[in-house]
């Protein structure tokens, strides 16, 4: 039975695509068979994996509509074991389309059971916003993990972030749990990023991954080659970084 991960925080820069795209290569490196789904109309999870973006003809976008099957928007990715629905700016619609619908906040839920069980893992990189794709996205996921940056205002929309995950507990998904808070951009010599990681652990401890991801400019340019970090540099510090969070999240899971 596959385990569906909302990757979410309606913070924009806090590394949502970056933890989804090598979180997911990561569990893919280490023999988990893992899906990865866009739905964030910027599309960076899908260029990210090196799929042109313009050539999308079948994403999140109809899946979302429910004029296509989840099989049919599946494609394989250069990345051992992982899949990827992608995105196109296309997306972007699709709040104002589903708005007049019934159960508007289940379509993705309702689109993916079928697929469920044919991975160990669903990733779904979500929207910097908390709109109808991201309540979707939460409605749809067993879990939700929030990235949160070691920086000045990190908790700042933390709270707005679980009190929407709160609600949708309580009317559209109460099974939704919360798999960890991951502290990203970290950068040792910061006063600063120390505090705020002391600051996050003290409020939230046991929720906390042990696995922190540090700033590393190889992680950031990995992207612009269409790689994980994995396949651009599997001996960076980022690489590591994200293999051991995929190793936390498989031993949480087991």
């Amino acid at each position: 039975m596959g385990k569906i991960i909302a990757i979410a925080n309606q913070k924009g820069g806090v590394g949502k695509t970056t933890t989804s795209v090598n979180l997911a290569a990561s569990l893919g490196v280490l023999e988990k068979k893992v899906l990865l789904i866009d739905a964030d109309p910027q599309a960076n999870a899908t260029s990210g994996l090196g799929i042109d973006v313009e050539a999308v003809e079948v994403g999140s976008y109809q899946l979302l509509e429910h004029s296509v099957q989840a099989k049919a928007a599946i494609i394989k990715t250069d990345s051992p074991n992982l899949d990827l629905i992608p995105a196109h700016i296309d997306l972007v619609a699709i709040e104002i389309e589903l708005v007049d619908q019934e159960n508007r906040e289940s379509m993705l839920k309702e689109a993916v059971k079928d697929i469920k069980d044919d991975y160990d893992y669903i990733l779904i990189d979500c929207a910097p916003s908390l709109g109808l794709l991201t309540l979707n996205a939460l409605t749809a996921a067993d879990s939700v993990l929030i990235p949160i940056q070691c920086e000045y205002f990190a908790l700042e929309g933390l709270g707005k972030l679980l009190n929407t995950i709160k609600s949708v507990q309580k009317i559209h998904n109460p099974e939704l749990d919360i798999e960890g808070l991951l502290l990203t951009m970290y950068d040792s010599r910061l006063r600063l990023s120390n505090q705020v990681v002391d600051e996050v652990k003290k409020h939230f401890s046991e929720m906390v991954f042990k696995t922190i991801i540090q700033r590393n400019v190889r992680l950031s340019e990995a992207p612009s080659y269409g790689e994980s970090i994995i396949t651009y540099d599997a001996g960076s510090k980022g690489a590591n970084n994200y293999l051991s969070l995929a190793e936390e999240l498989i031993t949480k899971n087991k």
